[in-house]
């Protein structure tokens, strides 16, 4: 998977997470479409223990695919119910309030 966070200066982080076979790629359902990009993502590879790790912390996240759906429902972060599909590709945001 790719992991990146993003920081903002007022101390807010978004953690962007998607499975390593959806980089670079677009996806769409109807009007929505999405770019599964490098920029928002990230190139840096990492394993489920990282992504773990980034989310036992991160206060917002975004997640893209089945593998990172999984890990975050795993931990209980998460539902099915909760997700959404664009086009065949899971999609998840959390956020923290």
């Amino acid at each position: 998977m790719y992991l990146k966070v993003h920081r903002a200066p007022d101390g807010t982080c978004v953690t962007a997470i998607c499975d390593r076979e959806l980089l670079n790629t677009m996806v769409s359902d109807g009007n929505l479409e999405i770019c599964i990009s490098e920029a928002f993502y990230g190139n840096h590879i990492v394993s489920d223990e990282e992504v773990r790790s980034a989310l036992e912390s991160a206060g917002n996240v975004n997640l893209m695919g089945e593998r990172s759906i999984a890990i975050a429902i795993d931990m209980g972060l998460i539902s099915r119910t909760g997700c959404i599909n664009i086009g065949k590709v899971p999609h998840a945001q959390i956020f923290s309030i």
